[in-house]
């Protein structure tokens, strides 16, 4: 088994093969690798079992369990991704911005490859194709890091890949997969300056945090939702109460899931009644404060941790309060950054939560749960960013690039 040190090495010199490749040649090799995912879809399987063996036997919850497997259906999901991301246009070698300057110097800036993107993430397999796919698209090589729970997954998919780079004739470090599951060589990633140009960790809130304080790397920070709905007194009710039920119950366990509602008292009366029973119908607890109470008896009390906590769960904290004003301040305090919406028929607070709401995503009238590369049309993400420097909201392939400044001239030199 190589050391991480090794594998930075051949990465650094893949990251040169990979860059030489046509758009033509990375479709190809997707394409071959989506196919090949295909055929050795049996021993995949084989190889998940053992994993969802020591799942269970180390007392893994079922939904994780669920998000471990791997069956033939998602498996073949997997290779039809690949065979999304070989359609997506490619975006390096575009060139931007191109202007001549007043001393005949044609100025632009090129697309390019990252070099070597770094990924942490926890036990879902289907991450391995995903990310494999985006970053070979991209021109970057990549060094895949999973959890312990999905190992023999994980070896089993890059192994299968491996084999169709090789036959390529393409240097097969281009994707590499870090074996030593232990948290060591999480931090020894993370400090692997001059090896990793960036490191993107996926996960729950701990790994995501871990990764973003102790990393030397630099970090593109993804995921964590604490994503908030708040219907004033102008909302349509029937639209509130469709657009919660979506945004919390459409699918609980990912990040653009809504976390906490706030509802405008002027209709409280009108809206939790209707909301709350559609969403109790979902099998979705409701955590309220004193005034939610008041409308609805009995719901569980809201604590000071259910506005800052992102559940990924069937649970869902309600808010009364008495002004846009205290809306956006709650969001303000509370929020990750994620995707939040507001429910409303005015135009003048549609346009203050637009322009006062700092988050990633921002709806007027909307689910969160749109908050996807796929839902915004430009194909598969490597996952949501909640920061601000290099990428923000949804990163699909141009956010896995960067770009250098070209210049055209004819013998100038500066005086």
């Amino acid at each position: 088994m190589k050391t991480l040190t090794e594998m930075g090495k051949d990465a650094l010199t893949a990251k040169r093969a990979i860059a030489k490749l046509t758009t033509g040649d990375k479709n190809q090799l997707l394409l071959s690798c989506a196919e090949a995912l295909r055929h050795n879809c049996d021993s995949i399987i084989s190889a998940n079992a053992i994993d969802l063996d020591n799942g269970r036997e180390n007392g893994i919850k079922a939904s994780l369990i669920d998000r471990l497997t791997l069956n033939r259906d998602r498996i073949f999901a997997m290779a039809e991704g690949l065979e999304q991301i070989a359609e997506l246009p490619d975006p390096i070698g575009q060139f931007e911005n191109m202007k001549t300057l007043p001393n005949g110097l044609i100025v632009g800036q090129k697309r390019v490859p990252m070099g070597v993107i770094g990924i942490i993430y926890e036990a879902r397999p289907n991450v391995t194709s995903d990310a494999f796919g985006l970053c070979i698209k991209a021109g970057s090589a990549v060094i895949l890091r999973g959890g312990k729970e999905a190992i023999n997954s994980n070896r089993a998919v890059v192994s299968v890949f491996k084999d169709s780079i090789r036959a390529m004739g393409i240097d097969e470090n281009i994707v590499q997969l870090v074996e030593d599951t232990s948290r060591e060589s999480a931090n020894q990633m993370m400090k692997m300056n001059g090896y990793i140009d960036v490191l993107i960790p996926r996960g729950g809130a701990g790994l995501i945090q871990s990764v973003v304080q102790n990393s030397t790397v630099p970090v593109i920070e993804t995921g964590v939702g604490n994503c908030h709905v708040f219907a004033d007194e102008s909302a349509d009710i029937d639209m509130a109460v469709n657009i919660i039920v979506n945004a919390k119950a459409q699918r609980p366990g990912v990040c653009n899931a809504a976390e906490t509602f706030l509802v405008h008292k002027n209709i409280a009366e009108k809206l939790l009644p209707p909301a709350v029973a559609a969403l109790r119908k979902k099998g979705v607890e409701i955590r309220g404060d004193e005034r939610v109470q008041a409308v609805i008896p009995d719901v569980k009390p809201a604590t000071e941790e259910d506005w800052a906590t992102e559940y990924l769960d069937y649970i869902l904290a309600v808010k009364v309060v008495d002004s846009i004003d205290e809306a956006i301040d709650h969001i303000a305090k509370y929020s990750t950054g994620h995707s939040e919406c507001i429910v409303s028929q005015s135009y003048e607070n549609t346009q203050r939560f637009l322009n006062e709401i700092d988050s990633a995503a921002v709806y007027v009238n909307a689910s969160t749960r749109f908050t996807d590369g796929n839902e915004f049309g430009f194909g598969a993400e490597i996952g949501i960013s909640t920061q601000k420097l290099h990428a923000r909201g949804p990163m699909g392939l141009k956010e896995l690039t960067t770009t250098k400044y070209v210049i055209y001239g004819n013998g100038q030199v500066r005086k």
